[in-house]
Protein backbone atom coordinates (compact mmCIF):
# COMPACT_ATOMS: atom_id res chain seq x y z
CA UNK A 1 0.00 0.00 0.00
CA UNK A 2 3.33 1.95 0.88
CA UNK A 3 4.53 1.82 -2.45
CA UNK A 4 0.89 2.47 -4.43
CA UNK A 5 0.69 5.72 -2.37
CA UNK A 6 3.91 6.95 -3.27
CA UNK A 7 3.41 6.12 -6.62
CA UNK A 8 1.56 9.88 -6.56
CA UNK A 9 3.24 13.17 -5.70
CA UNK A 10 0.25 14.50 -4.24
CA UNK A 11 0.72 15.81 -0.51
CA UNK A 12 -3.17 14.61 1.31
CA UNK A 13 -4.66 17.07 4.04
CA UNK A 14 -6.82 14.71 5.65
CA UNK A 15 -6.53 10.64 5.39
CA UNK A 16 -8.87 7.49 6.44
CA UNK A 17 -7.37 4.06 7.38
CA UNK A 18 -10.22 1.55 7.40
CA UNK A 19 -9.43 -2.32 8.65
CA UNK A 20 -6.46 -3.93 10.61
CA UNK A 21 -4.23 -2.08 8.53
CA UNK A 22 -5.26 0.81 10.75
CA UNK A 23 -2.63 0.14 13.27
CA UNK A 24 0.07 -0.11 10.32
CA UNK A 25 -1.10 3.93 9.39
CA UNK A 26 2.35 5.88 10.10
CA UNK A 27 4.29 3.36 7.91
CA UNK A 28 1.40 3.32 5.24
CA UNK A 29 1.30 7.08 4.62
CA UNK A 30 5.29 8.35 5.40
CA UNK A 31 3.91 11.31 5.97
CA UNK A 32 2.24 12.20 2.80
CA UNK A 33 -0.81 13.00 4.91
CA UNK A 34 -1.08 15.98 7.22
CA UNK A 35 -3.58 14.36 9.48
CA UNK A 36 -5.05 10.94 9.12
CA UNK A 37 -7.76 9.11 11.10
CA UNK A 38 -7.72 4.83 11.86
CA UNK A 39 -10.48 2.73 11.79
CA UNK A 40 -9.32 -0.89 12.25
CA UNK A 41 -12.96 -2.50 13.25
CA UNK A 42 -15.21 -0.35 10.83
CA UNK A 43 -17.47 -1.61 8.19
CA UNK A 44 -17.20 -0.15 4.84
CA UNK A 45 -20.63 -0.47 4.20
CA UNK A 46 -21.83 1.31 7.41
CA UNK A 47 -19.28 4.03 7.48
CA UNK A 48 -21.74 6.66 8.23
CA UNK A 49 -19.67 9.44 7.42
CA UNK A 50 -19.74 13.04 6.15
CA UNK A 51 -19.67 13.21 2.31
CA UNK A 52 -16.08 14.35 1.56
CA UNK A 53 -14.75 14.39 4.64
CA UNK A 54 -11.18 13.09 3.43
CA UNK A 55 -8.87 13.15 0.08
CA UNK A 56 -7.32 10.26 0.63
CA UNK A 57 -9.14 7.02 2.05
CA UNK A 58 -7.11 3.32 2.51
CA UNK A 59 -9.03 0.01 2.85
CA UNK A 60 -7.45 -2.94 3.22
CA UNK A 61 -8.54 -6.62 4.58
CA UNK A 62 -11.76 -6.65 5.00
CA UNK A 63 -12.76 -5.75 1.89
CA UNK A 64 -13.64 -9.24 1.08
CA UNK A 65 -15.89 -10.13 3.93
CA UNK A 66 -18.62 -7.43 4.00
CA UNK A 67 -22.21 -7.93 3.41
CA UNK A 68 -22.70 -4.77 0.47
CA UNK A 69 -19.53 -4.36 -1.19
CA UNK A 70 -20.56 -1.98 -4.00
CA UNK A 71 -22.33 -0.19 -1.18
CA UNK A 72 -18.98 -0.10 0.50
CA UNK A 73 -17.54 1.22 -2.97
CA UNK A 74 -20.48 3.74 -3.28
CA UNK A 75 -19.98 5.35 0.62
CA UNK A 76 -16.07 5.35 0.19
CA UNK A 77 -16.40 7.45 -2.84
CA UNK A 78 -18.84 9.69 -1.72
CA UNK A 79 -16.71 10.25 1.58
CA UNK A 80 -13.91 11.22 -0.55
CA UNK A 81 -13.43 15.63 -1.53
CA UNK A 82 -13.18 15.75 -5.78
CA UNK A 83 -9.79 14.61 -7.09
CA UNK A 84 -9.70 12.91 -3.67
CA UNK A 85 -7.89 9.06 -3.86
CA UNK A 86 -9.25 5.57 -3.08
CA UNK A 87 -6.42 2.86 -2.50
CA UNK A 88 -7.68 -0.46 -1.45
CA UNK A 89 -6.61 -4.67 -0.99
CA UNK A 90 -8.67 -7.66 -0.58
CA UNK A 91 -8.28 -11.50 -1.27
CA UNK A 92 -9.32 -12.41 -4.61
CA UNK A 93 -11.27 -15.37 -6.25
CA UNK A 94 -8.33 -17.60 -6.61
CA UNK A 95 -7.15 -17.42 -3.13
CA UNK A 96 -7.62 -20.89 -1.23
CA UNK A 97 -7.87 -22.57 -4.33
CA UNK A 98 -6.03 -26.05 -2.85
CA UNK A 99 -8.60 -25.88 0.61
CA UNK A 100 -11.61 -25.09 -1.41
CA UNK A 101 -10.74 -28.07 -3.80
CA UNK A 102 -9.64 -29.79 -0.54
CA UNK A 103 -12.84 -29.61 1.29
CA UNK A 104 -15.34 -30.23 -1.61
CA UNK A 105 -14.00 -34.13 -2.45
CA UNK A 106 -14.30 -34.80 1.20
CA UNK A 107 -18.10 -32.89 0.78
CA UNK A 108 -18.93 -36.08 -1.87
CA UNK A 109 -22.35 -34.98 -2.72
CA UNK A 110 -23.57 -32.85 0.52
CA UNK A 111 -21.53 -29.38 -0.64
CA UNK A 112 -21.57 -26.98 1.78
CA UNK A 113 -19.67 -23.10 1.87
CA UNK A 114 -16.96 -23.33 3.94
CA UNK A 115 -15.19 -19.42 2.69
CA UNK A 116 -17.08 -16.62 2.19
CA UNK A 117 -17.33 -15.71 -1.61
CA UNK A 118 -14.46 -13.43 -2.92
CA UNK A 119 -15.00 -11.44 -6.13
CA UNK A 120 -12.31 -11.33 -9.36
CA UNK A 121 -10.24 -9.03 -10.50
CA UNK A 122 -12.54 -8.23 -13.54
CA UNK A 123 -15.57 -7.54 -11.17
CA UNK A 124 -13.40 -5.26 -8.78
CA UNK A 125 -12.35 -3.13 -11.62
CA UNK A 126 -15.83 -3.10 -12.80
CA UNK A 127 -17.13 -2.06 -9.05
CA UNK A 128 -15.01 0.91 -9.35
CA UNK A 129 -16.46 2.29 -12.41
CA UNK A 130 -19.78 1.84 -10.98
CA UNK A 131 -18.92 3.72 -8.23
CA UNK A 132 -18.50 6.75 -9.60
CA UNK A 133 -14.72 6.63 -9.20
CA UNK A 134 -12.58 7.79 -12.33
CA UNK A 135 -9.06 6.79 -13.73
CA UNK A 136 -9.52 3.35 -11.89
CA UNK A 137 -6.81 0.64 -12.41
CA UNK A 138 -7.15 -2.69 -10.68
CA UNK A 139 -4.51 -5.19 -10.38
CA UNK A 140 -3.26 -8.10 -8.77
CA UNK A 141 -0.03 -10.05 -6.85
CA UNK A 142 -0.48 -13.72 -6.69
CA UNK A 143 1.78 -15.84 -4.22
CA UNK A 144 1.80 -19.53 -3.13
CA UNK A 145 2.74 -21.44 0.10
CA UNK A 146 3.54 -24.80 0.49
CA UNK A 147 1.40 -26.77 3.12
CA UNK A 148 1.93 -30.62 4.42
CA UNK A 149 -0.70 -30.26 6.22
CA UNK A 150 -4.44 -28.89 5.98
CA UNK A 151 -4.54 -28.13 9.74
CA UNK A 152 -1.68 -25.91 9.60
CA UNK A 153 -3.10 -23.90 7.05
CA UNK A 154 -6.24 -23.32 8.63
CA UNK A 155 -4.31 -22.56 11.69
CA UNK A 156 -2.63 -19.94 9.69
CA UNK A 157 -5.72 -18.28 8.34
CA UNK A 158 -7.19 -18.40 12.27
CA UNK A 159 -4.13 -16.64 13.17
CA UNK A 160 -4.37 -13.71 10.52
CA UNK A 161 -8.08 -13.08 11.47
CA UNK A 162 -8.94 -14.10 7.88
CA UNK A 163 -11.06 -17.11 8.58
CA UNK A 164 -14.63 -18.29 7.62
CA UNK A 165 -16.51 -15.11 7.54
CA UNK A 166 -20.45 -16.27 6.81
CA UNK A 167 -22.88 -15.89 8.48
CA UNK A 168 -25.07 -18.33 10.25
CA UNK A 169 -24.43 -21.50 12.10
CA UNK A 170 -21.89 -23.46 10.85
CA UNK A 171 -22.61 -27.13 9.44
CA UNK A 172 -21.03 -29.68 11.79
CA UNK A 173 -18.33 -31.98 10.30
CA UNK A 174 -17.48 -34.89 12.35
CA UNK A 175 -14.78 -37.24 12.42
CA UNK A 176 -15.51 -39.08 8.99
CA UNK A 177 -15.49 -35.55 7.21
CA UNK A 178 -12.20 -34.84 8.53
CA UNK A 179 -10.83 -38.53 7.86
CA UNK A 180 -12.43 -37.71 4.16
CA UNK A 181 -10.44 -33.98 4.27
CA UNK A 182 -7.07 -36.12 5.20
CA UNK A 183 -7.72 -38.11 2.09
CA UNK A 184 -8.54 -35.54 -0.01
CA UNK A 185 -5.18 -33.86 0.99
CA UNK A 186 -2.70 -36.47 0.64
CA UNK A 187 -4.58 -36.68 -2.83
CA UNK A 188 -3.52 -33.15 -3.88
CA UNK A 189 0.11 -33.52 -2.09
CA UNK A 190 3.25 -33.00 -4.96
CA UNK A 191 6.49 -35.36 -4.91
CA UNK A 192 7.23 -33.22 -1.50
CA UNK A 193 4.49 -34.45 0.12
CA UNK A 194 3.10 -30.40 0.35
CA UNK A 195 -0.02 -29.03 -1.30
CA UNK A 196 0.81 -25.44 -3.33
CA UNK A 197 -1.79 -23.25 -1.61
CA UNK A 198 -2.64 -19.49 -3.63
CA UNK A 199 -3.25 -16.38 -2.06
CA UNK A 200 -4.36 -13.60 -5.01
CA UNK A 201 -4.08 -9.87 -3.79
CA UNK A 202 -6.47 -7.82 -5.60
CA UNK A 203 -5.69 -3.96 -5.77
CA UNK A 204 -7.42 -1.26 -6.55
CA UNK A 205 -7.07 2.64 -6.97
CA UNK A 206 -9.69 5.30 -8.25
CA UNK A 207 -10.16 8.96 -8.09
CA UNK A 208 -13.43 10.91 -6.93
CA UNK A 209 -14.45 12.97 -9.58
CA UNK A 210 -13.44 16.43 -10.26
CA UNK A 211 -13.41 18.69 -12.97
CA UNK A 212 -9.64 19.73 -12.53
CA UNK A 213 -8.26 15.98 -13.66
CA UNK A 214 -7.40 14.98 -17.04
CA UNK A 215 -10.14 14.02 -19.74
CA UNK A 216 -9.45 11.19 -21.66
CA UNK A 217 -9.39 12.06 -25.40
CA UNK A 218 -12.76 11.41 -27.52
CA UNK A 219 -13.47 7.81 -28.84
CA UNK A 220 -12.19 7.83 -32.61
CA UNK A 221 -10.42 11.07 -32.31
CA UNK A 222 -7.01 9.08 -32.43
CA UNK A 223 -4.75 10.30 -35.32
CA UNK A 224 -2.26 7.31 -35.20
CA UNK A 225 -2.88 3.93 -35.76
CA UNK A 226 -2.08 1.40 -32.84
CA UNK A 227 -1.36 -1.96 -35.48
CA UNK A 228 0.87 0.26 -37.49
CA UNK A 229 2.68 1.31 -34.45
CA UNK A 230 3.03 -2.78 -33.72
CA UNK A 231 4.36 -2.90 -37.34
CA UNK A 232 6.90 -0.80 -37.06
CA UNK A 233 8.19 -2.15 -33.61
CA UNK A 234 8.33 -5.23 -35.02
CA UNK A 235 10.21 -4.50 -38.29
CA UNK A 236 12.76 -2.81 -36.02
CA UNK A 237 13.11 -5.87 -33.81
CA UNK A 238 14.13 -7.92 -36.69
CA UNK A 239 17.55 -9.05 -37.32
Amino acid sequence: MNDRLNCTTRQFERALILGPLAEQAASILSGKASESVALPFAEEDQLGIEPGSFDLIISAGTLDSINDLPGAMVQIRRALRPDGLFLGALFGAGTLAGLKRAMMLADGNRASAHVHPQIELRTAADLLARAGFTMQVADKLETEVFYRDWRTLISDLRDAGIGNSLAGTRPFLGRAYLERLDAAWASLQNADGKVPERFEFLHLSGWAPSPDQPKPAARGSGQVSLAALFDKSEKNLRP
